[in-house]
């Protein structure tokens, strides 16, 4: 059986753990008939070769770095359990000593779990929330619908009121191009906000043939940091200038847009633009509960581990919202004029911020005895497997257990803070009524 030894320390634990060639037999057995489904040998069909006949074939070596993930992940696991703790995060794993026929030790980092101290709750009142839309709101989207169905057509005059341009455009500080600071054929309209504030009152009244030279300031959100707020000097060729007939909000527009009226059309945009203002109010009422609880809840010290834990899901976020744009995180590192590490460190005050809200949640769950049942779990992964049905990778990633508890935890998050706003929203009136 596997020895483990303890060494506690302020916020983790680290087990060594020792496991004998004889406990680790099977999971070799495995191991080797997975490679033999990828090696191709003589006489016998793939998947099909005989365990002493791959040993042959790819090596005693081979075959253990083949199994050595499962043996890690069976033996943490045990660990774990026998020794009774309570851990976060994943563990930080390094392998020792390893070789055939021989005791393979590794040892495993484990984030303790903080002690976490809830503030009560009842005392905690947030005003609810209500998604609304105006009717400023549903004019400048119909507006915008209209725009996308638009009649261009060339003009000699200035630009003015929703027309188009088409410019050249080069961006400087300190006389220096910025990165990506040049673009040619550049479409402005007059009519829509410009994420640079002011920009499309500089290019109003040009005319085909102007070169326009002027300073802004960009957004300080703006995503490259070098730039938010920063003063910027543009130069711009207007190449052309568009008229742009926008057709008649009537029931022929609302049919070509698949609606039988243009009563209809309003109705489905409104509804959308509720769906979707109601959305952002709910994710408004989470973020104000999360906020309050943590500034409200005692800590005590959160482990290195979890923090970077936080910091690795952040940064492949990062990455896949750039991915989704066409653009690497090499190329946004390079926009932004930093090293990976020096990214990774920008992440530690919103890294510090997700750990105490998975923290909050896990306590509330305790404490509340919100537990996610197996059958509603089934329910999940089951909508899952069907939302990725044509998925071979996620379809095998969903018989994981480890995914399978990553499921459930996310369950368990939105049912704490269902809970949540059940104990801390209150509608705005039965507060003033209160008082």
């Amino acid at each position: 059986m596997a020895t483990v030894k303890r060494e506690n320390q302020e916020t983790k634990t680290i087990l060594t753990i020792t496991v004998t060639p004889k406990e680790y037999a099977p999971t070799l057995k495995k191991a080797a008939t997975r490679l033999s489904k990828r090696v191709a040998v003589k006489g016998f069909r793939k998947g099909h070769t005989p365990y002493d006949i791959i040993k042959k074939e790819v090596g005693e070596m081979a075959i253990l770095e083949e199994a050595l993930e499962a043996i890690v992940q069976e033996q943490y696991t045990k660990a774990i359990i026998d020794e009774k703790i309570d851990t976060v995060g994943m563990p930080e794993i390094n392998i020792e000593k390893m070789a055939p026929d021989n005791d393979v030790v590794f040892t495993a980092g484990v984030a303790l779990l903080p002690t976490v101290t809830l503030p009560d709750i009842k005392k905690i009142n947030i005003d609810r929330k209500e998604g609304k839309v105006d009717e400023k709101q549903m004019e400048e989207t119909l507006n915008s619908i209209r725009g996308m169905h638009a009649k261009e057509i060339i003009k000699d005059g200035a630009a003015e009121g929703t027309d188009k341009l088409v410019v050249d455009m080069t961006m400087t500080q300190d006389k220096v191009i910025v990165e990506g600071g040049q673009t040619k054929d550049y479409q402005v309209y007059l009519g829509e906000d410009h994420y640079i504030p002011g920009f499309n009152e500089k290019l109003a009244g040009a005319k085909k043939g102007d070169t326009k030279l002027f300073t802004l300031s960009f957004p300080k959100t703006h995503y490259q940091k070098q730039l938010a707020g920063k003063k910027i000097d543009f130069e711009v060729l207007v190449k052309e200038v568009y008229t742009r007939e926008l057709p008649t909000l009537d029931d022929e527009f609302a049919k070509k847009l698949g609606q039988k009226s243009i009563e209809e059309l309003k109705k489905l945009i409104k509804e959308n633009m509720l769906n979707e203002a109601t959305q952002k109010a709910t994710q408004q009422e989470e973020i104000e509960i999360l906020d309050i609880l943590i500034e409200k809840t005692k800590f005590s010290e959160i482990p290195e581990i979890l923090l970077e834990s936080e910091k690795n899901k952040i940064f492949q976020e990062l990455k896949q919202n750039l991915s989704k744009n066409g653009i690497t995180i090499e190329q946004y590192l390079q926009d932004m004029k930093k090293k990976e590490e020096e990214l990774r460190k920008d992440f530690s005050d919103q890294a510090q911020k997700r750990a105490k809200a998975a923290l909050i949640s896990r306590q509330v769950a305790q404490e509340q005895n919100i537990i996610v049942a197996d059958e509603d779990l089934d329910k999940e992964v089951e909508m899952l497997k069907d939302v990725y049905k044509d998925n071979k990778e996620a379809q095998e990633n969903l018989k994981r257990q480890d995914v399978r508890d990553t499921i459930a935890i996310s369950m368990q998050n939105r049912q704490v803070m269902q809970w949540l706003k059940e104990q801390i929203l209150k509608d705005s009136e039965q507060k003033k009524t209160k008082k």
